[in-house]
């Protein structure tokens, strides 16, 4: 009897991490092809596939950086070129502005999307708690491939599989969720004067506050919203 409870829970287990972890046809070749690159590129740096991520998004840079835990904190594993991204400098507000949002979002396993339109993507969960108490508004905000942006930031198929993959591979190793931090810049001294007389300059500040948080520690930030403004523990 108990062999045949332990039976049944494995099957539940299993059905479970499926349901989390979807995958299609795509999503599985696309896996399947970068893993042993990927593989040796991370154990070139010590760290393996499967361990957590953290990812930050540079629109004025046009580079998205993945970011691999490594004993505690987190080491830049690469750096990737921005295909495309659109709107300006700034946050997302409203359904079709054709921005690109910038704050504090994270990925769960529901929010990986292997039948996209474009290749693959996952959905950053814009709008979040902050967007919500300002009455932003929007939906299906991505990180996808196919270069080719209507708000999200777009990849090249070749950068998304490879992203894709890392992503999966923590998600399916144990990780709950990856954040994603979206800048409209590298948030230095410097460039937050060369902005200062930007219209955003609380918000940036208030997003510096978090980017300044990861500088330091090298892990990010939990990030929760009071009073329309992001709080960092």
């Amino acid at each position: 009897m108990r062999l045949f409870i332990s039976f049944i829970l494995t099957c539940i287990a299993t059905v479970v991490i499926a349901q989390r972890l979807p995958e299609s046809n795509t999503s599985i070749e696309a896996i399947r092809n970068t893993t042993p690159t990927l593989s040796e590129e991370l154990e070139a740096k010590s760290l393996a596939l499967g361990n957590a991520i953290f990812i930050r998004i540079f629109k004025e840079e046009k580079v998205l950086e993945v970011w691999i835990e490594k004993d505690e904190s987190f080491t830049l594993f690469k750096t990737y070129e921005i295909c495309s991204f659109s709107g300006k400098l700034g946050p997302k507000q409203k359904q079709g502005d054709m921005q690109s949002p910038e704050g504090f979002y994270f990925v769960s396993p529901s929010r990986m999307n292997p039948w996209s339109s474009y290749h693959l993507s996952f959905n950053l969960g814009y709008p979040n708690s902050y967007d919500r108490s300002h009455g932003y508004t929007g939906n299906y905000l991505m990180v996808h491939g196919q270069c080719v942006s209507i708000g999200c930031y777009a990849m090249t198929d070749e950068y998304i599989d490879e992203i894709y993959t890392l992503a999966h591979k923590a998600l399916e190793n144990g990780q709950q969720y990856f954040r994603v931090h979206a800048f409209p810049f590298r948030m230095t001294e410097d460039n937050m004067q060369q902005h200062h007389d930007s219209q955003w300059l609380s918000f940036w500040q208030n997003l510096k506050q978090g980017y300044d948080w990861f500088e330091e520690y090298r892990t990010p930030p939990n990030a929760e919203v009071r009073d329309g403004v992001y709080v960092f523990n």
